[in-house]
Parts: C-alpha cells; sequence; structure tokens
C-alpha cells in the first residue's frame, strides 16, 4: 500500500514537473502608442520600466503592422493572418449615430465615406478565425484576457475566442474618461468607484489574476490597454510631473499616459517575480499602430492621410524569453505583428507552426540569433487614396488608388524624405510586380 501510495506521489511530482516546463506568457498590448513614444528612443518620456525590459529583452528595431489602424491590428495579432484576407481593412464603428451612416444592409460589414474605392469592412472578427488563445488552449494553457477588444459585440468577445475569462472588456474602441466610469453605456467595470484611473483598474486584474493563479496548467495573460488612445486624459500625478518640466496640453496629457502605461509593465513583472514565476514567462510588448501625435524622425502617424509610413506603421515590440534572448540586444530585422501568432504556437509546442492559412513566421531564429529568409512584408487599409504598401529589407513602395507609387531606402532615408520612384526604376518594377501579386491574391473582390 505504502509503494503504491509512493508512486502515485511520485507520478503526480513528474506530471507537475512536465506541466511547469512550457512558460507562461504575457502579452502586453499598448494602444496608439508611437514608435519613438519611450525613453529609451526620446528622453521626453519618463519609462523606465520599459527601458528596463529592452535592456532584459530582445528588442525589435523594424517592428510593423499589418494594417495600422484598431480592429485589424488586433486581428492581425489574434490570427497570424493579414486582415484584409478576411476583409477587416478599418476600425469596427462602434457609435449608433456613425453605424446607422455608414453600415451596409446586414451589419455585417460597414463603409467609410472619404474611403475611394468603398471597400466594405467587417464589423466583427468571424468565430471561424482561430485565435492564439483557442490554438494555445490546445496545448494546455488557460488564457486570461484583460481590457480593450475591439473586434466585435459580446456575441464576439473573448471568451466565444477561446479565452477562459474576460475582464473589462466591452463593446467600445475607447473609453469617454480615463477616470471612472469610464463609458457611459455599456461599462464592463461599473463597480469601480468614481476618481480611480482605468489602467491601474486594469493592471490591479492583472496582478490578481498571477498572484490568485493556481492551476497546474501553464497561462497565457492578455493585457490590452485603452491606453494610449484618446481621449488623451492623463493621471494626475503624472500630469503635474510632466507639466513642471514644460510639457503642455495634450503633450503633457499624453507623455502622463505613456508613464501611466509604463508603470503597469513594472507592476505586472513585478507580481510575476512575488509570485516566484519570472524566469519561467515570456513578456511581450508591442503597440497597435503608430502614434497620434508627432512621431519624429518617422514621417506619417494615425492620422493623416500617410498611415502607411514609418510613423503610421512602425511600433515598438519587446520580447523577454528568459533562457532563449539574450539581454539587451536588439534586431534590426523587419518583422510584423501576425508573427506573435507563430511565435506562440511554438512556444507553446516546441514545435514550429504547420497552419498554411497564418501569415506570419515564427520569430524563433531572431530570438536565437540566428537569422531568418527574406521576405516581403505587406500593408493594407481602405480610409483614403493611400491604401496599400510592400517592404523587403531596406525597400518600401507605398501605392495609391489614384495611380501614384513611392518608393523609399528606408536605411538611408528613415524619414521617407526621398521618393526614388523615378530613380530606382528596376527596384521599382520588381516591387509593383510583386505588390500586384500580393493583391490578386489576398485582397477580396467586391
Amino acid at each position: 500500500m505504502k509503494n503504491k501510495l509512493g508512486l502515485i506521489v511520485l507520478f503526480m511530482v513528474v506530471q507537475m514537473a512536465f506541466s511547469q516546463e512550457k512558460p507562461n506568457i504575457v502579452l502586453l498590448f499598448v494602444d496608439d502608442w508611437g514608435w519613438a513614444d519611450v525613453g529609451f528612443r526620446n528622453p521626453k518620456f519618463h519609462t523606465p520600466n520599459i527601458d528596463k525590459l529592452k535592456r532584459d529583452g530582445l528588442n525589435f528595431e523594424r517592428a510593423y503592422i499589418a494594417t495600422p489602424t484598431c480592429s485589424p491590428s488586433r486581428a492581425s495579432l489574434l490570427t497570424g493572418k493579414e486582415p484584409v484576407r478576411f476583409q477587416m481593412v478599418r476600425h469596427i464603428i462602434d457609435s449608433k449615430e456613425k453605424a446607422a451612416k455608414n453600415n451596409i444592409a446586414g451589419d455585417e460589414f460597414n463603409l467609410w465615406p472619404n474611403d475611394p474605392v468603398q471597400m466594405p469592412s467587417r464589423n466583427w472578427l468571424p468565430l471561424e478565425e482561430v485565435t492564439y488563445a483557442e490554438k494555445l488552449k490546445e496545448y494546455g494553457y488557460y488564457n486570461m484576457f484583460i481590457g480593450k477588444w475591439h473586434l466585435g459585440s459580446e456575441k464576439y468577445h473573448p471568451i466565444h475566442q477561446g479565452f477562459d475569462a474576460q475582464y473589462g472588456t466591452g463593446d467600445h474602441g475607447h473609453p469617454g474618461d480615463y477616470y471612472a466610469p469610464f463609458f457611459k453605456t455599456g461599462n464592463p467595470l461599473p463597480e469601480i468607484k468614481e476618481g480611480t484611473y482605468l489602467t491601474d483598474v486594469l493592471t490591479n486584474g492583472a496582478e490578481r489574476f498571477i498572484a490568485e493563479y493556481d492551476r497546474q496548467q501553464p497561462f497565457m495573460l492578455s493585457l490590452w490597454y485603452y491606453n494610449v488612445h484618446g481621449p488623451h486624459i492623463g493621471r494626475k500625478d503624472w500630469l503635474e510631473k510632466y507639466q513642471k518640466e514644460g510639457l503642455t496640453g495634450k503633450d503633457a496629457q499624453y507623455a502622463a499616459m505613456v508613464s501611466a502605461m509604463d508603470e503597469s509593465v513594472g507592476r505586472v513583472r513585478k507580481a510575476l517575480e512575488d509570485k516566484g514565476i519570472a524566469d519561467n514567462t515570456v513578456i511581450i510588448l508591442l503597440s497597435d499602430q503608430g502614434g497620434y501625435f508627432s512621431n519624429a524622425p518617422l514621417s506619417g502617424g494615425k492620422i493623416g492621410g500617410n498611415t502607411l509610413g514609418e510613423g503610421g506603421a512602425r511600433v515598438p515590440f519587446i520580447v523577454r524569453y528568459p533562457g532563449v534572448t539574450t539581454a539587451n540586444t536588439t534586431s534590426d530585422v523587419p518583422v510584423q505583428s501576425i508573427d506573435v501568432f507563430p511565435t506562440l504556437v511554438e512556444i507553446a509546442s516546441g514545435k514550429k507552426s504547420k497552419d498554411k492559412g497564418v501569415n506570419g513566421k515564427s520569430l524563433f531564429p531572431l530570438f536565437q540569433g540566428e537569422n531568418m529568409k527574406d521576405r516581403n512584408l505587406f500593408f493594407f487599409r481602405s480610409y483614403e487614396d493611400q491604401y496599400t504598401a510592400i517592404m523587403n529589407g531596406d525597400w518600401k513602395m507605398v501605392k495609391y488608388h489614384s495611380g501614384r507609387h513611392d518608393l523609399f531606402n528606408i536605411k538611408n532615408d528613415l524619414g521617407e524624405s526621398k521618393n526614388l520612384i523615378d530613380l530606382e526604376v528596376d527596384q521599382a518594377k520588381r516591387m509593383k510586380k510583386q505588390l500586384e501579386k500580393w493583391e490578386k491574391k489576398a485582397v477580396p473582390q467586391f
């Protein structure tokens, strides 16, 4: 009897050890956070926790979003697909007034008044699309979602897309106020007392989840911030600090929002350390698109008709994978948010993703200091004349509905100030052909 009991105990210990071999994963996804809006690139911002994460991990200098706008950026992260392939080329309209004006029959799609080609765009992420949460569940992960979703109404919320639980998630693309009450309608956090800052509330939820987690299976925590999307309302203590340093108006408000988000990154890391699991947890930090304000030295941004410029499509992206990534290293290889999905699959399974429907590539070679095969990256959105782009290494071509093409060498011209379309004729010809070939395959006809 004693021998049998001993074998059972031994089996349980071995099983626990095996279940803990897989690392936990924390994905921190920030809204509208510009590539240059971080302390290690711009001393205007106080971001000691993100700066430390960079020193502890691998920093991607050239990370991009396949469709740099709110909802599609989320869809690409979740599915590993270029969102144009399932007709999500714009943000999901969440205002009844706008919906009445812009939606078409069936409410499955919306139209944008200024879109020259009136391309339909989905109002939710289809449930049949496979998310990283659904995939990681196959490998034994528990999936927790906290924060902004913006991929459809309640029927399409995270808990219906592979996540086991959600917190602070509603239908809106942004809060009405960053101080409670946060939303006038459909408030997912009605219990929070007035005057509490939204980013702190979500971080409290993340800390609680980490501290109380008691399952034997590994977890993936997705903390998708509403910060730093407008309305630009900074936390008051940080706002006062920046104002004393000479910033005013929205500049001060925005900087305060960035620092509140940075503080959250630090709190999440401390919660992992306090739990004793920091060395068995992968941390991924990135933004959903370029910043609303100046993105200098990059050109373009969230608004202004040049969102496919570096300032709109390039984002901060840092990964810390203890025992795999090397501390304080940087990669200049162009990568995209669609690469996160196959990377997560490889982290969770130990094997490369074989899903042919996924457009991204695993970043494991770069994690290990190796090279990746050269490839084309493609971009697409449908709001204005500028609508698609292709990038290969240092070369980038941007295409417009009006027939215009711009060609830049990003290595030599970070600000995209020198259009080489009429000078680099052979390069332009090659990239035009590659882009047209991709469009025929990836862009749905309507």
